[in-house]
């Protein structure tokens, strides 16, 4: 029994004497630095048609014809439909009739008048001559209404003729010929919506329009001349414009407390089409602050961002305050500082105030570990 128990006490002290020397656990890091980087925001956003218009008829009659093919682009002033002009063009004969008809009235009215005023006081008497005055002004008159009668009729028989108020493409018609259309009736006959350029409506958090503000007014941020965004599609490719801002919304939504901010996009193929939804990354400006890679971060349940810094040759992880990314890595504005030592290889079994031996390594473009002493052979370390 004495034996075993002496064995056991020598097992336990050859492994305590191991242990006291082993080396300690080795670490890439490397030296942390204040940049100048982009200050971007990443949104969720919907294409929304830059114009939009419902064709609807202003005067009633039959569709005699459909002149467009659905899908097809219309340029401004294009014929879409034409509804029977028949009635319209009796309407317009009847006007110019009547127009004539009111010419030679004052005509006839102004050489009574010109009679009268010459027979004055040699047969023609006064009262005679304000009648025929007033005959002539009640001619000018009905010359008058006549015309704006056959305006009316004239431009009502060019309403027979629906064309397009702007360039875009037309979509399908809700009637067919021989349907009876009346004047701005509730059902529009078509819609034109023009596509190129399009709207793009982004929406970011009244929160994180608040901070923003802030940094801004704190001279945290410094915003571009231009404000622009990209799109990222449904289908994770990136869309090839890049768009301008055209205004912000001076409300905060009631449902989603959400502020809304439009970019127009140029589309001359159509790739974009209202309704779309798409992720926006929107370029404000730049700011100063601290790239720390994404492969020597992790992020817990509770959304807490946390590094690993080596100081005086012992592990401390710290909790960092991000505004977004850059390139392989968070932008970082609070938790570490310019000089500090960050480990980005070798983190696993890291607990707080271990001892750990530093290799300075360097980060490749693509936010890959390499070895400074061998940074292109086989074997250099990947971050973890």
């Amino acid at each position: 029994m004495a034996l075993r128990h002496a064995a056991l006490l020598a097992v336990v002290f050859l492994a305590t004497s191991a242990n006291a020397q082993m080396p300690p656990q080795s670490v890439g890091v490397f030296e942390l630095e204040t940049r100048t980087v982009p200050r971007t925001i990443v949104e969720p956003g919907r294409a929304i048609a830059s114009a939009e218009v419902e064709i609807r008829p202003r005067v009633e009659g039959t569709v005699t014809e459909i002149v467009y093919s659905a899908g097809q682009p219309v340029e401004a002033g294009d014929v879409l439909f034409r509804i029977d002009p028949s009635t319209y063009e009796a309407d317009l004969r009847a006007a110019e009739a009547d127009l004539a008809a009111a010419r030679a009235s004052v005509q006839e009215a102004e050489a009574a008048l010109q009679r009268s005023e010459q027979l004055l006081g040699t047969g023609t008497s006064q009262a005679q001559v304000d009648t025929a005055r007033s005959s002539l002004e009640q001619a000018r008159a009905t010359l008058q209404s006549a015309t704006v009668t056959r305006d009316l009729a004239r431009t009502e028989l060019e309403r027979t003729t629906i064309t397009s108020p702007i360039t875009g493409v037309a979509g399908f018609a809700t009637v067919s010929v021989g349907d009876l259309v009346s004047a701005n009736q509730a059902d529009a006959l078509a819609t034109v919506t023009q596509l190129d350029p399009i709207d793009v409506e982004i929406w970011a958090p009244s929160a994180r329009v608040l901070s923003l503000i802030e940094d801004i007014s704190s001279e945290r941020v410094e915003i571009a001349e231009s404000i622009t965004a990209t799109l990222t599609l449904e289908t994770g490719r990136t869309f090839d414009a890049e768009g301008q801002m055209v205004a912000t919304s001076q409300s905060v939504s009631e449902t989603t407390g959400s502020r809304a901010t439009r970019f127009r996009f140029e589309n001359p193929r159509h790739v974009l089409l209202p309704g779309m939804f798409v992720r926006s990354e929107v370029m404000l400006g730049s700011t100063r602050a601290i790239i720390v890679p994404q492969s020597a971060t992790e992020r817990a349940p509770t959304g807490e961002l946390t590094a690993w810094v080596v100081a005086d040759g012992m592990a401390e992880q710290r909790s960092l305050q991000e505004i977004g990314t850059h390139e392989h890595g968070w932008i970082v504005t609070d938790g570490v500082a310019a000089g500090e030592l960050l480990a980005v290889d070798g983190l696993a079994n890291l607990a707080p105030g271990v001892e750990v031996q530093t290799i300075p390594v360097m980060l490749d473009e693509d936010g890959i570990v390499r070895d400074l002493k061998g940074a292109d052979t086989p074997g250099d370390a990947e971050a973890e």
